[in-house]
């Protein structure tokens, strides 16, 4: 007869549901798998399915009871690196939104702006162009396997203990977060290079003929130098999209790293 102790039960239990918090804690947050439009029961279904695959192959977990204070305390752990990993993904799509951010107000479409229920927020037309051309090169590229890859490597970078991990790992996503503001402006930069040169030739052309109504012909031709600009800029942007989401990549396995415990 088969006979089960309440030791091994804790045991079984305790090492489905701590991976299972980290895996849930980055499908939250991270891109694709975090948007608002994927039904909660889906995530809750994906989340399961891969604490199902990755949960043998974790290190051996301590043997706690994961309703007493210590098994709590790790639960909130592994929901912290989870979600400051799919954090690190989500900041490179907010570098590519921040980017459509500048060069829609520098266009001066500033007023053509949407509802984005990712972010609950006014974002540009141009912002929501860059952001679901950047999420076509996510799924193109199989990023998002890659992500998944990087969250079953955690276990083995940071594996599930009762240590209460470092806060080296909380300045990593806040360094990293700055990453937002620097990408924004190398992406745009191009565009808005190009209409700070047509906003100054607009300017003399005003100086030279005060007769013109600069707001009567500005307008469209800072506009159609945007939209051209933007087409000429596309086929070009596609590497460093990439080479932007390989530095999110990175900087889960960065910021995973950092949260060990110091000894």
């Amino acid at each position: 007869m088969l006979s089960v102790t309440s030791a091994e039960l804790q045991t079984w239990i305790a090492s489905f549901i701590w991976p299972l918090t980290r895996i849930l804690g980055l499908i939250a947050v991270a891109p694709l798998f975090g948007n608002v439009s994927v039904p909660a029961r889906v995530k809750l279904g994906l989340g399961i399915l891969l604490a199902l695959v990755i949960a043998p192959t974790v290190p051996e977990i301590p043997a706690l009871d994961p309703m007493s204070w210590q098994g709590l305390i790790i639960l909130l752990q592994q929901l912290v690196i989870g979600l400051a990993m799919g954090f690190a993904m989500r900041i490179v799509f907010a570098g590519v939104e921040m980017a459509g951010e500048i060069t829609g107000m520098t266009m001066g479409l500033g007023f053509a702006s949407f509802f984005d229920p990712q972010t609950r927020a006014r974002s540009s037309a141009i912002s929501q162009f860059l952001a679901l051309l950047t999420m076509m090169i996510y799924l193109a590229t199989n990023l998002h396997l890659v992500v998944l890859s990087t969250l079953a490597q955690s276990f083995e970078l940071l594996p599930i203990s009762s240590s209460v991990f470092s806060n080296n790992g909380f300045y990593q996503v806040a360094s990293w977060g700055g990453r937002i503001f620097s990408a924004g402006v190398q992406l745009s930069l191009p565009i808005v290079a190009a209409l700070l040169i047509t906003n100054t030739a607009l300017g003399i052309l005003t100086r030279a003929a005060p007769q013109l109504n600069i707001f009567g012909i500005g307008f469209p031709i800072t506009i159609g130098v945007g939209f051209l600009m933007i087409a000429a800029v596309l086929p070009y942007l596609m590497h460093p999209v990439i080479n932007l989401l390989q530095e999110g990549i990175t900087a889960m396995s960065r910021i995973t790293t950092a949260f060990a415990p110091l000894n």
